[in-house]
This record gives C-alpha cells, structure tokens and sequence, in this order.
C-alpha cells in the first residue's frame, strides 16, 4: 500500500493557514476541522492562499506556546511553524513511511507530487491503513487454514 491509496481511502482535503494568522486563528481552524495541522501558505496578490508550502502547525506547537504563557493573540504562525519540513509522495509505500514518521519523531507528512501537495496523512492513518492490512491477511491466514 502506498500514500495514494491511504489518500484516496482517507480523502485528500488539506487544511491551510496563512503565515500571518495568529495561533488563535490558527488554533480555531485545527478545532473546526478536527485535524492535528494545518499546512502554511502564503496569500497571493489576490489575497487567496497560494499553493507554495512554507512550513507546517500542529496543535502541539499551539500547545508549546500556550505551555510559555504567550499570547495566541500575539504570536503569528511564521513565529511557530516549522519549516524542515519531510515530505512523502504519493507512490511511497507504507512501510516506508512507518520508519521515516517513527525516526523523524513526525506525526504529520505532507503527500506532495511535481510541487504540488496532493494531501497530508497523519500517523493515525499510517496506523489505520497498516491495521486494516493485517486484517485482510489475517483473515486470509485463516481462511487458507480452514480449507
């Protein structure tokens, strides 16, 4: 199983935020999307978030800051994000993945292709799509048993 099979079981909507956002803002998109980042764009001449990556916001770095007694009100996301970002693609196989998320200590990976992100997955469901795979050969194991 690879990154576009999990996307395409998982669905690939992304969740931006501006670099300029306040964590507060940023923090209110996390709880409306019940998602654990958000992917960091910056806004075009037009005003519309363009598709250029600059760095990633999870709840844990909302929490860090919360944790220091800074205001959300005050900090942008530009001042928390993190910009050493490990991107998958979309044909990189699960078992792949597992170890780059697991030694990089990652717990969200932008799927980009040609420069353009096709989605993210977390490591919920890295988890989920490993476990549904040992089902299925679970059940083939057992099925081959009894015949």
């Amino acid at each position: 199983m690879n990154l576009r099979e999990i996307l395409a079981a998982k669905g690939a909507a992304i969740f931006t935020t501006g670099p300029e956002a306040t964590l507060r803002e940023a923090a209110q998109r996390l709880v409306e999307n019940r998602v654990g980042a958000l992917l960091v764009v910056p806004r075009g001449t037009d005003g519309r978030l363009a598709s250029q990556l600059l760095g990633i916001i999870s709840e844990r770095d909302v929490l860090r800051i919360c944790a220091a007694g800074t205001s959300l009100d005050k900090t942008c996301v530009a001042e928390v994000m993190s910009t050493q970002l490990t991107l998958g693609s979309p044909h990189d196989e699960l078992d792949h993945v597992m170890g780059v998320m697991t030694s990089e200590r990652k717990r969200h990976l932008p799927v980009v292709s040609d420069g353009r992100v096709e989605g993210i997955v977390s490591i919920g469901d890295i988890v989920k799509a490993q476990h549904d795979l040992l089902a299925v050969e679970n059940r083939f194991m057992k099925d081959y048993i009894r015949s």
